[in-house]
């Protein structure tokens, strides 16, 4: 039992070092993250249409 409560009082002393991100750079990150996704599902539709119109004129 005191390895747990020593446990719990080593992690809440480790969270309390952390540096947490402003809700502005949360904000911005998922941002980035949603762009990239939405543009690189459409490079990956782009090329599954070529793709394809490819097979399809290939049989």
């Amino acid at each position: 039992m005191n390895k747990l409560v020593q446990f719990v009082k080593e992690s809440y002393g480790e969270l309390r070092k952390v540096v947490w991100p402003s809700r502005e750079d949360v904000v911005s990150s998922v941002k980035v993250v949603i762009v990239s996704t939405v543009i690189i599902a459409a490079v990956l539709g782009l090329v599954d249409v070529i793709l394809l119109l490819g097979v399809q004129t290939l049989f």
